[in-house]
């Protein structure tokens, strides 16, 4: 009686490792439920990013909003604006690095900048990633914008993952696309 109750003491406690050391795959995925998609929208984690469409500095027009192939990464900014003067060449440098996974959209509030200052930092930066105007300040204001820069990272189903004010070193900020664009 003994010896039985050690055995299925030892066959629980390997179960429980093999579940545990395989928490995101294999038999643990069995039993893991996917996220119910939110039906609301808003500008915060966990709700469907609000849509939009700008045009951009190139006279192309950039949406966001509902599912896509790639993640989005959103980046709200001002030429006038020094933190965002820090944070360009990083952002370059990932746009580049996860072009084919992510979309980065700079998108320039317009209404607290001016055009000619942004086009200059643009040049300045030698930014290639898409860069939206945002002229009358409405999305900024959707996203419910208070510093710059404002950086948002959207899922691949359109659902706001986080949203960062400020910002954060490169190492940190890759971590989270990396975490974006694996979901």
């Amino acid at each position: 009686m003994k010896r039985n109750l050690y055995i299925l003491l030892g066959v629980f406690l390997l179960v429980a490792i093999a579940l545990f050391q395989n928490k995101d795959s294999g038999i643990a995925a069995v039993f893991k439920q996917e996220e119910p998609m939110p039906t609301e929208t808003g500008p915060k984690a966990g709700l469907l990013a609000p849509p939009f469409s700008l045009l951009g500095l190139d006279g192309k027009s950039y949406s966001v909003g509902g599912t896509k192939e790639k993640a989005t990464f959103i980046s709200f900014w001002a030429s006038w604006c020094e933190p965002c003067k820090q944070e360009a060449p990083e952002l370059n440098h990932l746009a580049l690095k996860y072009k084919d996974k992510l979309d980065l959209y700079g998108v320039n509030v317009t209404s607290y900048d001016k055009l000619k200052d942004a086009k200059a930092f643009v040049d300045e930066y030698g930014l290639t990633f898409p860069i939206p105007l945002d002229e009358k300040g409405t999305v900024y204001a959707q996203y419910n914008g208070v510093a710059f820069p404002t950086n948002v990272l959207i899922d691949s189903r359109g659902v706001i993952q986080e949203v960062v004010l400020g910002i954060l070193p490169e190492k940190e900020l890759e971590k989270k696309i990396k975490k974006l664009i694996a979901n």
